[in-house]
């Protein structure tokens, strides 16, 4: 029969409530603390003032946003960044390469 018992998810044990990794919840804090700090000392009397007050908290409460496939929205930001500067010619090291004889001349 082969059934197998794979875990889901065996890094969350390795992270804070399952979900965060420190530094996502230093991002977070750091986040919200600035925005308290915001609202205690610029006084509000719009909304557009409102919006720009809460901007840091909505921003950093954003990035670590638990996503499938990733684990939240900046490790996909930082993964982009670094698939789009760096280098993107790759060489090839298979089992077979020595069967290839262009490899010799891409040196």
């Amino acid at each position: 029969m082969n059934n197998y018992l794979i875990p889901a998810n065996t890094k969350s044990g390795k992270l804070i409530l399952g979900i965060f990794k420190p530094f996502d919840l230093i991002l977070l804090g750091t986040g919200v603390l600035i925005t308290l700090t915001f609202l205690m000392t610029f006084p509000v009397s719009s909304n557009w003032q409102v919006i720009i007050i809460v901007l840091p908290g909505l921003i950093s409460a954003f990035l670590v946003i638990p996503i499938p496939n990733y684990h939240n929205i900046l490790t996909i930001i930082i993964e982009a960044y670094t698939f789009f500067t760096n280098r993107r010619r790759y060489i090839w090291k298979g089992w077979c390469v020595k069967d290839v004889k262009d490899v010799q001349n891409n040196k």
